[in-house]
């Protein structure tokens, strides 16, 4: 059965410092210091301390992966917009922002427009096709991807990447997560 995504019902919660469990309480406090408040989703996922540990190393991880912070941006982002993800899109505009990453890039990659350089929007495509295929892709797109000077590990730190907004896309869409306030002035709809 394919469910709407409007007809999603799920009411999860969103735990803070004193309501979560002992170990997510010490997780949200490592968010608490690195973002200055606790993000909503990193409080719906503490609902499971596995799960918010898992997204808080992956998000590490990638973050000090192969890519440039406009890379970076342009696997996030692509993820989120294809996953219509209500609550990533607006944080990881935020977050290029504070990158200072050219909002000719953050604009695109939200409006679906072509990139300003073919090598970042080689990258999009890469993304977009493992992420629509499943982690399958063409010869010709991988071949197009090494051809711009991409690497193995460039490809595989897609995959990284994915895994992290596999997390934080899916629980959002379940949750409904409510965007935070330092991010409302982003909000996006597809």
């Amino acid at each position: 059965m394919t469910m709407n995504k409007k007809e999603n019902t799920a009411s999860l919660e969103i735990f803070d410092i004193n309501t979560a469990s002992e170990k997510s309480k010490t997780l949200l406090q490592k968010s608490k210091d690195a973002y200055g408040y606790i993000p909503n989703l990193h409080g719906v996922l503490a609902g499971s301390p596995n799960l918010l540990e898992a997204y808080q190393n992956l998000h590490e991880l990638f973050a000090n992966s192969s890519f440039n912070k406009e890379e970076l941006t342009v696997v996030w982002q692509t993820i989120n917009v294809e996953h219509e993800c209500h609550y990533c899109v607006p944080a990881h505009t935020g977050i290029a922002k504070a990158m200072k990453v050219d909002d000719a890039i953050i604009n695109a990659l939200r409006d679906q427009s072509e990139l300003p350089t073919k090598k970042l929007q080689v990258l999009h495509n890469t993304t977009l096709a493992l992420t629509r295929n499943r982690g399958y892709i063409s010869e010709e797109e991988l071949n197009a991807f090494y051809e711009e000077g991409y690497t193995q590990r460039n490809l595989l730190d897609i995959i990284l990447g994915l895994s992290q907004k596999v997390i934080s896309n899916y629980t959002n869409h379940i949750a409904e997560t409510p965007l935070d306030d330092a991010f409302q002035k982003f909000s996006w709809s597809k």
